[in-house]
């Protein structure tokens, strides 16, 4: 059985500020971090691999840099990796990224036939939710979303079993395989690297494929084959937060609690 993770290098989200003037994303000096999501993905895949053997190969795509987040994958208990790295693919949105990432996945098909594709629920850098579902419409896949654990796979039937976690709770689905999986967060806890797998991520060669090497249609790839367009970036206004203190004199709960009740209706808070 073969499974395909799809990672993705992204800012660290709690370092990101807004350019105030340009009203865009200030990249410079912001650590990068492997997807939260998609690594609850890749915890999924390899807790497959431990139950059933599967060989479990990573699909990232980005600059040299992403070469990281496959090592990291690699330390985890990953087998390979595949690294998407061109000029052609630069600008590209949902649109244009699932289809490079789902023709590479033909590609990896050749060696051998992928079972399964899981990737994380969303980015944190875009919070989409499209890219996943957008690949396995490529692939022409089963495609089932906010997976919170895997049931079973039956490698016979070429069937799996999965949680979903909706709005209304959860619900139990079977999907034919070969199938796209889109991973909560909730699904389970990521695992850490064992010392002879982080020894072998370290001398790891990741393989790096170009838009030649893929075969691609350079139409359908960065700014040409992307119709999404960014007009601004900004960070919500702040908020105009009067503060309050409870003077030392009110000690009795009773008091406070009056006292809090009262400013809440002051500002029109209490229905």
């Amino acid at each position: 059985m073969r499974l395909v993770v799809c990672l993705k290098q992204v800012p660290d989200a709690s370092e990101v500020k807004i350019d105030p003037v340009k009203g865009t994303m200030v990249r410079a000096g912001v650590p990068s971090i492997a997807n939260p999501y998609d690594m609850h993905a890749l915890e999924e895949a390899l807790r497959v691999k431990d139950e059933y053997g599967a060989r479990v190969s990573i699909l990232t795509m980005g600059p040299p840099q992403a070469t990281d987040v496959i090592k990291r994958a690699v330390s985890l208990g990953a087998d390979d990796g595949v690294l998407l790295s061109d000029r052609a693919f630069a600008g590209s949105d949902t649109l244009a990224t699932s289809y490079i990432r789902a023709e590479a996945i033909h590609k990896m098909s050749e060696d051998e036939p992928v079972d399964m594709v899981m990737c994380g629920k969303m980015a944190i850098d875009g919070d989409t939710a499209q890219v996943g579902p957008g690949i396995g419409s490529r692939l022409d896949w089963a495609v089932t979303t906010y997976v919170v654990g895997i049931r079973s796979v039956d490698e016979a039937k070429k069937t799996v079993v999965v949680e979903r976690r909706l709005e209304h709770g959860v619900e139990v689905v079977e999907a034919d395989m070969p199938a796209l999986l889109t991973v909560n967060k909730e699904a389970n806890e990521i695992r850490y690297a064992a010392l002879p797998a982080l020894v072998s991520s370290i001398k790891y060669e990741v393989p790096v494929w170009s838009a030649e090497d893929v075969q691609l249609d350079l139409a359908q790839c960065g700014l040409k084959g992307s119709p999404t367009q960014v007009k601004k970036i900004f960070p919500p206004p702040p908020k105009d937060v009067e503060t309050v203190m409870v003077t030392e004199t009110m000690t009795e709960p009773a008091e406070i609690a009056k006292f809090l009740v009262d400013k809440i209706e002051e500002a029109g808070m209490l229905a």
